[in-house]
């Protein structure tokens, strides 16, 4: 079963990638909505939920839109760069990260929404920038939930089937993760190839899920 760490490999660079973009996207923007208000607040944070509720292959659609070949950035992308998204592992990336950005968004949201304003009002008066009173003050008081958000999305991000099938197709050894490789070997009649992959997966999304568990503790020590 040499060829299920080919998918492996595949899926964790994929999902590594798009949780270091959501730690980067989704922290800013959870920390931007849990502190400004303005018109239109809660119709901005239904679109940027809506991955989280969307259909993959609905997702995968709108994706092929804007990144296809002949899609709105896509067709620029190829025309004036050369470049063909579509197709790649770039594409399972944009794809995983659109479908786990909610996760971490929302995780910081409330993380960010926790931290009393009025510590970082009083970091403001002892003449503390507003860089240094994210990095400082809300960061540190806000990282449990937004390590919380950050492993449950590397989580999603390695499940993600239909919005990657659509844009990056299922290139073994290209694109082909692992939840595709379950599904290409499941209609190949392949069942001992299908049920190692299971297992591998099942395996790295447990160690995933207990390793949240053991960094951000759920109970208070010395409470059931």
């Amino acid at each position: 079963m040499a060829e299920a760490w080919v998918p492996l490999a595949l899926t964790l660079k994929v999902a590594g990638w798009a949780t270091a973009l959501n730690l980067l996207l989704g922290v800013g923007v959870g920390y931007a909505m849990a502190r400004w208000r303005f018109p239109g607040r809660d119709l901005v944070d239904a679109a940027l939920t809506l991955p989280m509720v969307m259909p993959p292959t609905v997702l995968g659609y709108y994706l092929l839109v804007v990144i296809g070949s002949n899609g709105v950035l896509g067709a620029w992308l190829l025309q004036h760069f050369g470049i063909r998204l579509i197709f790649t592992v770039e594409a399972a990336i944009i794809a995983a990260t659109i479908v786990s950005f909610p996760l971490v968004f929302k995780a910081a949201r409330a993380a960010f929404e926790t931290v009393d304003p009025q510590l970082e009002d009083a970091a403001r008066t002892l003449g503390v920038n507003e860089w240094a009173v994210f990095f400082r003050v809300s960061l540190p008081l806000a990282w449990r939930g937004i390590l919380a958000g950050l492993l449950l999305s590397f989580a999603r991000a390695m499940g993600e089937f239909g919005a990657t099938l659509m844009v990056a197709g299922s290139i073994a050894g290209k694109t082909q993760t692992l939840s595709i490789a379950v599904y290409e070997a499941v209609q190949a009649g392949q069942d001992s190839t299908a049920n190692f992959l299971v297992a591998v997966t099942s395996v790295t999304c447990i160690a995933v899920l207990l390793s949240a568990g053991r960094l951000v503790p759920g109970r208070v020590a010395g409470r059931g």
